[in-house]
């Protein structure tokens, strides 16, 4: 079997340290520029320490340069690369085509390229073309149903990397041009304003709105957790947690929740996870969960009401008193707790002021007045904000320690890791000690402590029966630099793998427009050499925007509303009531929407 790859989000230095403590087998973060959540960028000096640190465990970290680029950003693109590949950045994770002909033109070195989400992979044709031309991993289109990866698996030998928790784009990656036509913020420039999430109507061509000013585009989130086994045998190799943008406490809750399904599987890092919490994905960051995309359901998919986190159901309302709600659950309510009611037409969120346990019952004062729309008997509520359990995260002293064997010797002491990288240190003493029981107490004592460290002591043995005196603070300091020389050989032995040099192959259409992404000169150059004629620029360079392709969805609103059977023509209006003709393509269950 292949070992597996739990592949998670990093935003900041703090972030990707979570991650790797919590038991992530690689991480993607962001660097200076260039990626597709431009508000998670980082130095490369924070880059490289968390390279370092990474690396100890045999973890990999992916830099995400996964936009479009323009010929200047290009150019200085080529020369981060060259510094990514100094600080031994494991890949780079790409959208532009722009990339691979530099790496064509052996104008970047040879770090390894993974062709992002972004790139639209969903046909068995394209990915095939990223394989030809030398490609070491394609990251899969979310709306793949498990049969359409199997097959993609049976006809490739390429890596499959594949998104397992978080939310949903509505539109397939890297072909969604609503929030650059909205509002000039390009989701293929990093600077998706989210247009999704927004509200939305629906109405016929005679006027007749369907619904009004509902989150017609907003999905609920990802969560394959329960299908682990099924992607495994489907070809799944690297399972990705999908939130560059979330902060310490989900990726710790998420990431070692992972860990923990994935843990009876063989694995690509190293080190021990120390726990000392039981991960809840429920109680992090969550628009309700779903697995539709797996199974070609799509029916449970979506959730009009709201964008905004649900988090965990937790029973519902029984009475209502005048100053609040009586709630039958089992779950402890905490005062700061945020609960969160759905309706048929809207949802509201408030905190709790005071609650009182009554058995299987909770009185709650809520810090405002609820509106009796929301207060109906058996309403369904939730916490989107546990106050104990994210203090129990911010708490958490979650970490990873690769374990180490001490040898003492009569003049030196010697420490090896699992992957036999061993390194010694000499001492000098003058005298035998006294007392050689307790000389040993020392010894053990003074090694055991690899707390502030990144190693944990498995073993100690003692090759001598004459145990020299030491005092206690020198053996320290002999611990404190041996540990430091095994990181350093550890990281000097370490070695990156190497990209292979990119082919020319034929891409699986003749010609290609707007969707292309084409938004400089090389990135032209790679389809033309590639036999795709490049008509026309990326979106966000033409100047005729009317009838164009803004968004193709798995998300079918006439499916929702009215059924597949129906041949009415419907439209979307915008809060600014405009409104963009959908057309519906039965025959592969998708939506358009058009630009008027």
């Amino acid at each position: 079997m292949e070992k597996l790859e739990l592949l998670a989000p990093a935003k900041n230095y703090n972030c990707a340290i979570c991650a790797i403590n919590s038991g992530a087998d690689a991480i993607y973060i962001g660097a200076v520029d260039y990626g597709a959540r431009k508000n998670a960028s980082n130095s490369l000096e924070t880059l490289k320490k968390i390279i370092d640190y990474a690396h100890l465990f045999n973890v990999k970290v992916y830099i995400t340069i996964n936009t479009i680029l323009d010929d200047n950003e290009l150019q200085d693109c080529k020369e981060l690369i060259k510094k990514l590949y100094e600080i031994q950045a494991d890949a780079i994770i790409f959208q532009d085509f722009g990339i691979l002909s530099l790496a064509y033109n052996s104008e970047i070195p040879p770090i390894i390229l993974h062709a992002s989400t972004q790139c639209d992979n969903r046909t068995i044709e394209k990915i095939k073309f990223f394989e030809d031309i030398g490609i070491k991993r394609v990251v899969l289109a979310r709306e793949l149903p498990l049969n359409k990866i199997e097959e993609i698996k049976k006809n490739t030998n390429i890596e499959l990397e594949h998104f397992i928790h978080g939310a949903l784009c509505v539109c397939y990656s890297g072909q969604c041009y609503l929030s650059e036509y909205i509002g000039k913020r390009s989701a293929n420039r990093g600077e998706c304003a989210q247009a999704c999430r927004k509200r939305y109507s629906l109405l016929t061509k005679e006027g007749k709105y369907l619904a009004k000013n509902k989150y017609l585009l907003s999905l609920k989130d990802n969560n394959l957790s329960k299908h682990i086994e099924k992607l495994i045998k489907a070809g799944i190799t690297s399972f990705k947690i999908e939130g560059r943008l979330k902060d310490e406490n989900y990726v710790k809750n998420i990431v070692l929740f992972y860990n923990n399904l994935l843990e009876k599987y063989p694995r690509t890092s190293h080190g021990k996870i120390i726990k000392d919490f039981v991960p809840n994905p429920e109680k992090s960051f969550n628009r309700g969960f779903c697995d539709d995309y797996l199974f070609n359901k799509k029916d449970n998919i979506y959730n009009f009401i709201t964008p905004k986190s649900i988090g965990e159901y937790i029973g519902i309302i029984e009475n209502v008193f005048e100053k609040g709600i009586i709630i039958k659950t089992e779950k402890e309510i905490n005062p700061q707790d945020g609960l969160f009611i759905i309706t048929e037409n809207d949802s509201i969120g408030f905190l709790v002021n005071k609650s009182e346990k009554i058995k299987n019952k909770t009185k709650i004062y809520p810090n405002k007045k609820l509106d009796n729309a929301f207060l109906k008997t058996d309403t369904k509520i939730y916490r989107n904000l546990d106050v104990k359990f994210n203090k129990i995260l911010e708490n958490s002293k979650t970490t990873r320690k690769l374990e180490v064997d001490f040898t003492v010797f009569e003049k030196k002491v010697e420490v090896k890791d699992i992957n036999n990288n061993k390194v010694s240190l000499k001492f000098e003493s003058k005298e035998i000690a006294n007392n050689q029981e307790k000389m040993k107490e020392n010894f053990i004592k003074s090694l055991s402590k690899t707390n502030e460290s990144p190693y944990l002591a498995r073993k100690i043995e003692f090759k001598t029966k004459n145990l020299p005196f030491l005092p206690v603070s020198e053996i320290n300091e002999i611990r404190r630099k041996l540990l430091n020389r095994l990181s350093e050989k550890i990281l000097k032995n370490y070695k990156t793998k190497k990209q292979k040099p990119i082919n020319i192959k034929e891409f699986p259409t003749p010609q290609g427009g707007y969707k292309l992404n084409v938004h400089n000169l090389l990135a032209k150059e790679f389809y033309e050499f590639s036999n795709c004629k490049v008509f026309e620029d990326s979106f966000e360079k033409i100047s005729n925007r009317k009838h164009r392709e803004l968004m193709t969805t798995k998300h079918c609103l006439k499916k929702a509303f009215l059924g597949c059977s129906s041949t009415e023509e419907l439209y979307l209006e915008d809060e600014k009531n405009i409104k963009y003709p959908l057309v519906f393509d039965c025959k592969n269950c998708e939506m358009k929407i058009f630009s008027p």
